[in-house]
């Protein structure tokens, strides 16, 4: 069924353009160039919308058709029609939960899965009836609404700021090729099938399939940080067919090649399909596929087709889904009240039957002068009506107050996070609490995953020191955190003055070491906006070592194709070198080697890698340097620093031609090519001259292995998650001190099937089960960890999640005293992250910096966004955010010990007092008829806990502390009673029930013994509410550890205003204008005077209080807590601890090598191929019979 609108003009049609919001309860997409409905409706755009802007056509089909299942995907390029009859999705994105249909129902009903609201809308409904209520209706209404009301405002203020940003991001805009010419549309209209123009430095809008660029045979450079942490640069390439079309407009709109590609997916590393054009098909791969996400750099411009668009674009694949998080003491609150809630109908289903058995006994002897009406002279009736008198008498176990009060104080707590100046850095300002209800949570942390690039490091390599023919350059005691900035570049190499004398003065073996340095890489040089060259590189530790060789003046200028151009000291300057042969990288050789023709026609291999790849090949009587080397490789690796070794080799030109012509044979091999063009590649790396080593500084945050030590000393697991390399990802966990030397073995699960990986994980645990042997998780997260760490890598990680092996895994990886995940993709991130949390049942904490890392943070328990290089995508879908990774301790150890110790008294003690306040009544029920009278006073009822007992305790919630931040911190193992939920749990609230009940036994048949008989209600009704006060009063200032302006005011204040309310109250005037609502006339003032009112209050207060000052006199005497241990010392010796110290570095006891482990296989073959614009001058050569032979042509510096 199609519903068809049309309009023709202002007066007499129907214009629609709706902007703002996103009705998807009803439609795809409602945005303000869109009006849809479902997803087989035609869209009216400024792109589609007829010739005649007055018309308006809106096609409408039901929207509850299904969507057939994906197998597929079909784009035919410049093909609107074609595509849009798939009904692809669009561009636009949402990471917001509401809308303004949406948000009431879907606010509502999360907010009712709290029992306690369900349990008082149900109350409400039995105060609606009259025959059963004695309270009025307002007394439940005004508080529930109230907190449904707070509740809705601060979610969808959350909300908003959620909407802020999508906006932000659809907004941006893009050119399109539209109609033969390039029109700037935004990034929600695109759809897919559009051709879109990139420049330098754009962000990419959609997954695009590379058409062509301004590069030499269609490559171009991307930054894939938001996709994989990472800023190196990566290439991509278009194909042949395409990349000739170039930037010519009218061949871009004539290409119809159709792209057959698999359906949305979430795999970043993968890529199938295949181009149809004039009948041939061309195979593509993830090579040619530029993904949302990423930045296009040292690129002048690009020409991209749009395949996955929107939410079905790998980025939005892997961003995972916004959940309602609630903390683990709303859950055992909800487990609480149920529990309540039975133990109230216990109570009332008691005293129904009491009732029933009073009427029958006795009730019929009161009809002769308090006659009841014939439908009440049935006693079974009558105890079924009392049973709901009491349940509405009976509710204060749980009042309406105590969710209000929860809010406030996470409300408070949220405050104190944003405002505390030790968590506030210059780069990223305050912290923020993005979500106000998970405060306590951070009390109770167990486990914290965390991503590597940008959250514990800096992104930043250093060139630190070297080792040049046996002698050491650089000074590893020197860590003041400054950095010696080259103009227009981040990396900063920090030269020995030594050092720089050697190059400067031609130094044989200092100049060779530095020219390797600047010839053997795959750097790209660009220039900046100030015109400085810029280098940019798939690795940082290549971008460290040129700039370094930079630094040392040897300048890295440009590559065009096979030619660098290389800037040295004077006198020789700056000069042209071939690159005849590049020996590429690969995850076996680990190294890289490049064979360069100098003008002077020499052949000289240059090659760098790990000390293990490089010191076998050394020529024979290179032993002595070698050792001299690998003792300093050592001395680096101890301070915490990458090595790798560096050597060189003089080439014979018949040599060379001879290997050229088997490289050739060995490349165009069909069958096992890598294997044999390795094997080549091996036969020129041999007899190697050893020029020295490098030592690069992997910059961590500042305050990391502090941080890292101190999670590690409160018993906390740290999992590191990262899409790095496996050698990376290790050696940072050395540096960081999540690993040590002390850690006995380092499990590598590299299994290639599920049989192989269950195989390992059952290996790994038999070793585990010698030092420690517990079968349930929850135990291995309480016991100390095994002395080992498991590594383990994406491939090899996508078959430990499977069902079949993750409980292996994950028992193994809980025996660990660390954990390193990596090539992990942004989704393995957030499923690890669920399997902890399902499986492992313990609270967790995520923290990253880039949207590689929003699918963990929003899985987590607890969310933590860092500000720093890589956008603020993490900061917007945390729930608290700050500038560096070192404030995660003051977060924790602080203000989640804090705020989970204060959470936890205020529910002790909300829960205790109500209890005894409540089950007075009970027990007043015995001596009255099982009447539903009450023991006080209706307003004292009332006025409980809304004004006299809520703002002492909001302030104990808020104020309290047991000692200072600095001795939070110095002590992490205070973190553990958190933990371990030893605070509040089950057994903690039955013992506070126990302890209310004995003093509700002394509040009620103390005054009732003492006034039975001897006096009225009224004076009993008021010993026993000023009794009830005072012991809640006083076991509250019991509770107080420290004492603020605050907690003075409202305490003492409270019972004040207590004694003023049953004053006025009483008073003649309230009686004469409210008869009937005051009737307690002069009580107070009778019973004030009397000595028998103040010793029977007296006696109530101190029998109450007696069993509680004995147990805790006998506990802090006999078993003392940490705690309260430290809170002794703390006010013994007021002056705070000294901050922890840096962690000495130790020797280690090998050396990590860490060579361009970030690298790509292939990498270089492809930056062979381009030609970089930054080189401004062309060398005049001529060519030889059998190499380049070059006329050197360059001016003399």
């Amino acid at each position: 069924m199609t519903i068809t609108v049309v309009g023709r003009g202002h007066s007499a049609g129907l214009i629609l353009q709706v902007r703002g919001f996103i009705i998807y309860g009803l439609s795809t997409a409602l945005t303000y160039r869109h009006l849809s409905f479902g997803r087989d409706c035609k869209k009216v755009s400024k792109r589609t919308r007829p010739s005649s802007s007055r018309d308006v056509l809106i096609d409408m089909k039901f929207f509850w058709r299904k969507a057939p299942i994906e197998t597929e995907r079909q784009v035919q390029a410049n093909k609107n029609v074609f595509n849009d009859s798939f009904h692809y999705k669009e561009n636009y994105i949402k990471t917001s939960k509401y809308n303004i249909i949406t948000f009431l129902p879907m606010n509502l009903f999360e907010q009712f899965q709290r029992v306690a609201n369900i349990y008082f809308l149900l109350l409400l409904i039995l105060q609606l009836v009259p025959i059963i209520s004695s309270l009025d209706w307002f007394t439940t209404v005004v508080p529930l609404v109230g907190v449904i009301a707070i509740s809705a405002i601060k979610d969808g203020s959350d909300d908003y700021i959620r909407h802020k940003s999508d906006h932000q991001v659809n907004s941006r805009r893009t050119q399109v090729l539209t109609n033969g010419e390039l029109r700037q549309h935004v990034w929600m209209d695109i759809k897919v099938g559009d051709i879109i123009k990139l420049e330098n430095n754009q962000p990419i809008p959609a997954d695009l399939l590379l058409l062509s660029s301004s590069e030499s045979l269609g490559l171009c450079y991307l930054e894939t940080a938001e996709l994989d942490g990472e800023t190196n640069l990566k290439a991509r390439q278009a194909l042949e067919t395409t990349a000739d079309f170039g930037d010519d407009v009218v061949k871009l709109s004539t290409f119809t090649g159709m792209v057959i590609c698999e359906p949305p997916n979430n795999r970043l590393d993968r890529f199938n399909g295949r181009l149809v054009l004039e009948q041939a098909e061309i195979s593509l791969n993830s090579d040619n596929i530029l993904l949302r996400g990423c930045m296009l750099r040292n690129t002048d411009w690009c020409f991209g087709l749009t395949i996955y668009a929107g939410s079905d674009s790998k980025l939005m694949q892997n961003s995972g889904k916004s959940h309602f998080k609630r903390t683990t003491i709303d859950h055992l609150m909800n487990r609480l009240v149920l529990c309540i809630f039975l133990f109230l109908l216990t109570m009332s289903i008691i005293l129904a039957i009491g009732h029933t058995i009073w009427e029958v006994e006795l009730g019929e002897k009161f009809h002769v002068f308090l006659p009841a009406e014939p439908s009440m002279n049935n006693a079974v009736f009558n105890g079924f009506l009392m049973f709901w008198s009491y349940i509405i008498i009976l509710n204060t176990v749980v009042p309406i107050s105590l969710y209000v009060s929860v809010e406030i104080i996470r409300l408070g707590q949220s405050f104190f996070i944003c405002w505390d100046v030790g968590m506030w850095n210059q780069e990223s300002g305050i912290a923020h609490a993005r979500s106000t209800n998970l405060s306590e949570e951070l009390g109770q942390i167990a486990c914290i995953l965390t991503d590597k690039t940008g959250t514990l490091t800096r992104n930043v390599m250093r060139f630190i020191a070297c080792s040049v023919h046996g002698k050491l350059y650089g000074n590893l005691d020197n860590d003041d955190g400054s950095e010696d900035t080259v103009e227009g570049d981040k990396y900063a190499p920090k030269m020995d003055a030594a050092l720089l004398l050697a190059a400067k003065s031609w130094n044989e073996h200092v100049t060779e070491f530095f020219r390797a340095l600047a010839l053997c890489h795959t750097v790209v040089a660009e220039q900046d906006e100030k015109g400085n060259v810029v280098y940019q590189a798939q690795s940082p530790d290549e971008a460290a070592l040129v700039n370094a060789a930079r630094a040392a003046t040897f300048r890295f200028e440009s590559r065009a194709r096979e030619l660098i151009e290389l800037n040295e000291p004077a006198p020789i300057g700056r000069r042209f070198l071939q690159v005849v042969a590049l020996l590429d990288f690969t995850n076996e050789r680990r190294r890289m080697g490049v064979v360069v023709q100098t003008p002077e026609g020499k052949l000289v291999l240059y090659c760098k890698g790990a000390d293990s790849a490089i010191l076998p090949r050394l020529k024979a009587g290179s032993d002595h340097l070698a050792d001299i080397t690998t003792e300093h490789m050592h001395i680096f690796a101890g301070s915490g620093l990458r090595t790798l070794c560096v050597a060189m080799r003089i080439l014979d030109e018949t040599e060379f031609t001879q290997w050229s012509t088997r490289l050739h044979q060995a490349s165009t091999a069909i069958v096992d090519r890598e294997e044999k063009v390795a094997a080549i590649y091996e036969e020129l790396e041999t007899d190697l001259t050893l020029l020295g080593a490098s030592a690069i500084e992997d910059r961590l945050q500042e305050g990391v292995p502090e941080t890292i030590l101190s999670l590690l000393s409160a018993n906390l697991r740290v999992w590191v998650l990262t899409g790095d390399k496996q050698e990376t990802a290790v050696n940072i966990g050395y540096s960081c001190n999540l690993l040590s030397d002390s850690t006995t073995e380092l499990f590598i699960l590299c299994g290639s099937t599920i049989e192989e990986v269950s195989q390992e994980l059952r290996t790994f645990q038999a070793k585990i089960d010698l030092v420690c042997r517990h079968w349930k998780l929850s135990l291995l997260m309480e016991s100390k960890p095994a002395p080992y760490a498991l590594v383990i890598n994406g491939p090899t990680l996508a078959l430990a999640l499977e069902p079949a092996t993750q409980m292996e895994f994950l028992r193994v990886a809980f025996s660990c005293q660390a954990v390193v995940c990596c090539r992990a993709t942004p989704l393995q991130k957030a499923q690890i992250v669920e399997l902890v949390k399902k499986e492992g049942r313990v609270v967790t904490l995520a923290i990253g910096d880039g949207a590689n890392d929003v699918g963990m943070i929003k899985a987590a328990h607890i969310g933590v966004g860092i500000t720093g290089r890589e956008g603020t995508q993490a900061a917007l879908a945390s729930d608290f955010s700050f500038g560096q990774f070192q404030f995660l301790q003051r977060l924790l150890f602080v203000h989640g010990r804090l705020s989970y110790q204060r959470t936890a008294k205020f529910l002790s003690y909300f829960f205790y007092k109500n209890f005894a306040f409540t089950l007075v009544h009970f027990w007043f029920a015995f001596f009255n008829g099982f009447s539903a009278q009450t023991v006080y006073d209706e307003w004292f009822i009332t006025l409980y806990n809304l004004v006299f007992t809520s703002l002492p305790v909001l302030a104990l919630a808020l104020f309290d502390q047991d000692m200072g931040a600095s001795w939070s911190l110095a002590f992490p193992s205070l973190y553990e009673p958190g933990r371990k939920s030893e605070l509040f749990n089950s057994n903690i609230f039955m013992g506070g029930c126990f302890r209310a009940a004995i003093a509700s036994l002394a509040l009620f048949f103390i005054p009732f013994g003492a006034y039975s008989g001897a006096a009225d209600y009224q004076t009993f009704a008021l010993v026993a509410g000023t009794s009830t006060l005072l012991v809640v009063g006083l076991q509250m200032a019991m509770d107080i550890m420290y004492w603020t302006v605050v907690n003075q005011f409202f305490l003492w204040g409270s019972t004040a205003v207590y004694f003023a309310a049953i004053f006025t109250m009483s008073c003649d005037g309230m009686h004469l204008v409210f008869p009937s609502e005051f009737a307690f006339v002069g009580v107070p003032r009778n019973a004030l005077r009397r000595p028998d009112f103040w010793f029977t209050v007296l006696l109530s207060v101190t029998i109450s209080l007696l069993p509680t000052l004995i147990y805790r006199f006998i506990q802090i005497d006999l078993t003392p807590t940490l705690s309260q241990k430290v809170a002794c010392m703390a006010k013994l010796n007021r002056t705070a601890p000294a901050p922890s110290k840096k962690p000495k570095k130790r020797p280690a006891l090998s050396q990590r090598s860490a060579y361009a482990f970030s690298h790509s296989p292939g990498f270089g073959t492809l930056v062979m191929r381009g030609v970089n614009k930054v080189a401004k001058r062309k060398p005049q050569y001529q060519f030889g019979p059998n190499l380049v032979n070059f006329q050197y042509m360059s001016n003399v510096s």
